[in-house]
């Protein structure tokens, strides 16, 4: 399929220019069909979808997500989002007073508050060890973030991708050196299945979460949490229901307590084949290396105009399809508003502690015309408004 059919795939609003894929992507039209296939199945016969079909219809779609991420099918279950599945990990670790986890402070906000959370309520102590930016280096970075390792430390939490700063970090080195002290792995990979290879065999992490209703392109609140067998049983639902102690279980006690959960629609889960199947027959690789490309190439104009330097080198190793920049502005909010509403242009400003960063991501969708909309729109602001200031 040529670049111009795909950009036609999508439903999104042809008067937005669209530069935010990474809060919550967007659907094709033909997984967009499978999805609303699914729905009209349970809504014609829900007893028969819910009760008797569901789990076989759960353990293909499964199946062929654990293909794409290269791990066995029975260690994943599907949630809603990655801050869900962290959830079950944070509510079951039964952490002591004075315990440790490790993080860094480029975690996304809503991770940080599920692990503040439970550590207060424990009496433990989230570390949100202090990462230098720009990022110059791998081991720059892992000598950097295991500064921040003591004895108390109990569990790593990383993201594969950051979202306010959308930094690739060298997670599998981390997940490699964490093996050898002891230590329990636990990775946010909320922006990475169908941004960046994914193999959770090579990565060895020990839980993993990621989204499909990002970059996979699936319906949203598509998303699933990986967990070693070893370390399985350790977790309980977040939902106590008919897995529990169930009177007709499966192999598996992990699957039990997590994949049935009452009455819900989960036929956003079923699209992931199909999902896997659109981004195989649209040679996905090549799309994304396109966009990489594109986010790239317009990265340094976009710090010059802004008065900010690049956060990592523009590599591989540090940078996908998103692009953030650190901007200078106290209203992070109004400008965001003032870029939708005047500009028409859907674009994230997001804080970081004390810094603020604007984010874009490139889609197959996106072109440099959509770029230049932004450029066009951020210089008139600089210019006319007080909103934006320049180093």
């Amino acid at each position: 399929m040529e670049t111009k059919s795909l950009k036609s795939q999508f439903l999104l609003d042809p008067k937005i220019t669209y530069l935010n894929f990474g809060s919550f992507g967007a659907c094709p039209r033909t997984i967009f069909a499978d999805y609303q296939t699914w729905q009209l199945e349970l809504e014609r016969e829900p007893v028969q979808f819910i009760s008797v079909k569901g789990l076989d219809y759960l353990k293909k779609s499964r199946e062929a997500l654990a293909c794409y991420i290269n791990c066995n099918a029975d260690d994943l279950v599907y949630t809603t989002n990655p801050s869900y599945a962290i959830n079950i990990i944070t509510r079951s670790m039964k952490l002591k007073a004075g315990d440790e986890i490790l993080a860094t402070n480029l975690e996304y906000g809503a991770l940080d508050r599920t692990w503040n959370y439970c550590c207060k309520k424990a009496g433990a102590k989230y570390v949100r060890q202090p990462i230098g930016l720009p990022l110059v280096s791998k081991e720059k970075f892992i000598e950097q973030f295991f500064r921040g390792l003591t004895d108390k430390t109990k569990a790593i939490f990383i993201s594969q991708i950051t979202s306010t700063t959308a930094l690739i970090l060298p997670v599998k080195e981390i997940c490699e050196i964490a093996k050898k002290k002891g230590l329990m792995t636990i990775v946010d990979g909320a922006h990475v299945p169908g941004h960046i290879a994914l193999n959770l065999a090579d990565l060895k992490a020990d839980i993993y979460t990621g989204a499909c209703h990002k970059w996979m392109c699936t319906p949203k609140g598509c998303s699933f949490l990986y967990v070693k067998k070893e370390f399985q049983s350790l977790f309980d639902p977040l939902v106590i229901s008919w897995g529990y102690e169930s009177m007709s279980p499966s192999a598996s006690r992990f699957l039990d307590y997590h994949q049935m959960q009452g009455t819900r629609d989960f036929s956003a889960f079923l699209t992931v084949p199909k999902a896997i199947a659109f981004l195989n027959e649209n040679n996905w690789t090549q799309v994304a290396s396109v966009c990489r490309d594109l986010a790239r190439k317009n990265l340094l104009r976009f710090c010059a105009l802004l008065g900010s330097k690049p956060l990592c080198p523009l590599t591989d190793e540090f940078l996908g399809q998103m692009c953030s920049i650190p901007i200078l502005t106290t209203q992070p909010e109004a400008l965001q508003r003032l870029l939708f509403e005047k500009y028409k242009i859907e674009i994230p400003l997001m804080r970081q502690d004390e810094h603020v960063f604007i984010r874009y991501s490139i889609q197959v969708f996106n072109t440099q015309e959509d770029l230049d909309k932004l450029f066009n729109a951020l210089a008139e602001l600089i210019a006319q408004t007080n909103l934006i200031k320049v180093n």
